[in-house]
């Protein structure tokens, strides 16, 4: 009986002991007022703590069947507690959105959203960017329209920056550095973007000025984190130009989380409505994964990887395009023999670890691997005839082409191979120190490239082969009988195998402080980069570059809601294969890097009208550039003249003014101003292919106010005219034409069926819907000849030359239907 009586509080204790080890999981998002994931928010129980990731992400196991108190704290918000109850094994999802604290001490220092502004980050809101229509939708899309970035090709993602090329802008996906690939030349034949809109969380930009964190590039900076999935969900949409799906899943102890897309594109709809009448179906497609493992609170392991394949086949039939004057029309008519079949498909992958040492130590492993297989071939026979235009009303063959004037042939033919391997790995660490935060990295990049390239063409005007014009003698044919041997007018041929080793490092430290009564933000870094090209008959220099940067913000004590932000620093950029490689496709190892000085002076203003948020960005911007790599731009395709023989500058304001011009919606105006020019061999200034002097842009959102569940989108981008469309062959110091000026509109309209979800009653069919719209798009909605660059004719006759502008697509509708669960 004693016995029995000891046993009696043993048990009590041992079912204590496992009511006890019952636990919950407690899982979520931090947000702060704008909807902007906070990361470094501290969770505390009186059991166990955890801090929030980049994302906002955050996860804690919890005592079951009792109430707990959780709470959440940061150095700039409210503190929010919470109480939970929670039973066995129960997943219980709980999203926080915190607030800036009333009395404002270092409110617009620390917090997410606002630690990004006064970096002089751009955030874009995914929701703007899957509904913003536009020919080639998306990231790349919105970024067109903010000031400072210019574009005149609707059918490309590629951009150029305050008088950079589409070369110098850095994109990052979850810290992993993303490329393009090599042989792309035309709009028409990029397809997808890397990045994957439906998997999209955040979105950052910088137009220059941007910190030592960042990578080797003298231009800008894309930085976008993927979501991390708290439970399942599903999104899909379906186009005349295609479609993507996309999952979410989770696991049940939530260790696991994996987001998946999948795209597919048709570009026909858009190519088909250019004047070049083909036999065409150029199709892209790619799948797309972000895994993730947490498998406790102090490890992070995650995967993205990337497959995908671009499939242009291009058969051209025929072509008119009339040009000229009211009084002197003329008449370019074109038939083409042959057909043109390229092919690029593209492996990534990328393995990150996250370590967190302790609260206020971060360290980060990543591991990528880039392959790209290229092929470009194309033999396309091309018969034109330069001739008159009947341009008399009444006539029965008005519009028609009544006397050819010059009749003469092209030939083009390519076989360009590429296969590249770019490997990376490297380690990054963040240190929070009170108010400091030291952050350092280290990289190593191998690139392996193999390149065949074979291009020529051949050019006959009224029966007479043409010359280069720089091959004597000269050829005056049919003035003058030709003695000379006849050669390609453009024949370029040569095989690389090469190499570049790179190394690379990078420290930088911050601080948030006071200067009296007002708030100030410090930052400062240095980046190192070393390089080595070789290979076949390739043998470079080993280069070593030092870069540092630095900025200063300041929020004064005043009234009004004012930041000044000042940036400069040092920008180098070591040369990639395309940096390296010539006209004539030949390498040079030694190519030195282009070297830029940046100097922003910015103003950020908040402010309400119409007792509605509104923020006005000002910004002025000089970038001296030193050791510059001249080169020219054919629709897309960069040729570099691979010799540093060049100085350069940039100059300009930009200003954006975005805020709620309809209550509950974001819109904006941009504005743009920028000269740039370059000095080649000391011959004198001259603008620089990417001198875009004006640019203006309105992105706009709006709603019936009688039937808010019709939407109305608009993208409106005015750019003046760049300079090109000279001939190929031309010194551009002879040539200074402009195209005409780039102006296009977007607009789309939408039905959301579950805008009203919210006064369903419960289990309505559209409750299962977050999103279910239907609409339709109008692209170049006024129909505006926006054109990309020139085809020379040469007329044997007069000996002039026409420069034909190649129009970009003409208007176009299309529907789509969107859903997410």
């Amino acid at each position: 009986m004693k016995n029995s009586i000891k046993i009696i509080p043993i048990l009590f204790l041992f079912f204590g002991f496992l009511s006890f080890a019952q636990t919950a999981r407690v899982k979520g998002i931090v947000l702060d007022e704008y909807n902007t994931p906070v990361d470094i928010v501290n969770i505390s129980s009186a059991f166990k703590n955890t801090i929030t990731d980049e994302t906002g992400f955050y996860e804690l196991i919890i005592p079951a069947n009792r109430k707990v108190s959780l709470v959440f704290t940061h150095t700039s918000l409210k503190k929010i507690t919470v109480n939970v109850e929670l039973k066995p094994n129960e997943d219980y999802e709980l999203n926080i959105v915190m607030n800036d604290k009333s009395e404002g001490l270092g409110e617009v220092i620390v917090t997410s959203n606002n630690r990004k502004r006064v970096q002089g980050i751009t955030v874009i809101e995914p929701e703007v960017i899957r509904r913003i229509p536009g020919a080639n939708a998306g990231i790349e899309n919105i970024i067109k329209t903010l000031p400072g970035v210019n574009s005149n090709n609707e059918l490309s993602t590629q951009y150029s920056v305050r008088g950079g090329n589409y070369d110098e802008n850095l994109v990052y996906v979850n810290d992993i550095e993303i490329y393009r690939p090599f042989l792309v030349r035309s709009g028409q034949q990029e397809g997808l973007s890397f990045t994957n809109s439906d998997l999209v969380q955040n979105v950052d930009f910088s137009a220059g000025g941007f910190q030592a964190k960042y990578g080797d590039k003298l231009s800008s900076v894309l930085d976008i984190t993927y979501r991390r999935p708290s439970k399942f969900g599903a999104a899909a949409e379906a186009s005349l130009l295609g479609g993507s799906v996309a999952v979410d899943a989770v696991s049940k102890n939530q260790k696991w989380s994996a987001i998946t897309g999948v795209r597919y594109r048709d570009n026909s709809l858009l190519v088909n409505s250019q004047e070049t009448e083909i036999d065409f179906r150029p199709t892209f497609a790619d799948i797309q994964t972000n895994v993730i493992f947490t498998p406790s609170l102090k490890w992070q392991w995650s995967f993205l990887g990337n497959v995908s394949q671009n499939k242009y086949n291009y058969k051209p039939l025929s072509r008119q395009t009339n040009f000229g004057t009211i009084d002197d029309p003329i008449a370019l008519q074109v038939l083409y023999q042959g057909q043109e079949k390229n092919k690029f498909t593209t492996l990534f992958g990328a393995l990150k670890a996250v370590h967190k040492v302790n609260e206020n130590f971060t360290l980060k492993f990543i591991t990528s691997g880039y392959h790209t297989q290229e092929q470009e071939y194309f033999d396309i026979f091309a018969g034109y005839a330069l001739g008159e235009v009947d341009g008399n009303l009444g006539s029965e063959t008005f519009g028609d082409v009544t006397y050819s004037r010059a009749i003469g042939t092209q030939l083009n033919h390519a076989r360009n191979d590429l296969d590249a391997v770019i490997v990376n790995a490297e380690v990054k660490g963040n240190h929070d120190i009170k108010s400091h935060q030291v952050e350092w990295g280290f990289k190593y990049t191998r690139e392996d490239i193999r390149d065949r390239i074979i291009e020529w063409e051949v050019i006959d005007s009224a029966g007479f082969s043409i010359n280069p014009p720089h091959v004597l003698p000269n050829n005056d044919q049919p003035y003058n009988p030709y003695l000379g041997p006849l050669v390609p007018y453009q024949n370029v041929r040569a095989k690389n195998f090469a190499v570049i080793n790179r190394l690379s490092g990078y420290a930088q430290w911050s601080l948030k402080d006071k200067i009296g009564s007002s708030d100030v933000w410090y930052n400062a870094g240095v980046r190192v980069h070393q390089w080595q090209v070789s290979g076949d008959n390739i043998n470079g220099d080993s280069q070593v570059v030092f870069t540092p940067r630095a900025q200063f913000a300041i929020k004064p004590d005043w009234e009004k809601d004012m930041i000044f932000r000042f940036s400069s620093g040092l920008y180098y950029q070591p040369p990639s294969y395309r940096e390296l490689r010539d006209r004539n496709g030949l390498v040079n190892p030694n190519v030195k890097a282009q070297k830029s000085i940046h100097f922003v002076l910015s103003n950020d203003y908040s402010f309400k009208m119409w007792d509605r948020p509104f923020k006005l960005v000002s910004e002025a911007y000089y970038k001296s550039m030193t050791d510059v790599n001249p080169y020219t731009i054919e629709n897309v395709r960069i040729r570099y003249a691979a010799n540093n023989n060049a100085v350069a500058f940039a100059q300009g304001l930009d200003f954006r003014l975005n805020g709620e011009f309809v209550p509950g919606t974001e819109s904006w105006l941009s504005f743009g101003y920028l000269k740039t020019k370059e000095n080649i061999d000391n011959r004198g200034d001259i603008a620089r292919p990417t001198d875009q002097r004006l640019k203006f842009a309105i992105l706009f959102q709006d709603y019936m106010p009688n039937i808010p569940s019709v939407k109305m989108y608009l993208n409106l981008v005015y750019n003046t005219g760049l300079p090109g469309g000279s001939p190929s062959y031309a010194d551009v110091y002879e040539y200074q034409n402009r195209l005409r000026d780039y102006r296009r509109a977007d607009a789309g309209f939408s039905y959301v069926f579950t805008e009203n979800n919210k006064n369903r009653r419960e289990g309505h069919w559209l409750k299962n819907f977050k999103d279910l719209s239907a609409g339709f798009e109008i692209f170049n909605l006024f129909n505006n000849q926006n054109a990309i660059t020139n085809t020379w004719v040469r007329d044997v006759y007069t000996k002039n030359q026409y420069g034909i502008p190649n129009y970009m697509t003409t208007r176009v509708f299309n529907i789509k239907l969107t859903a997410r669960l």
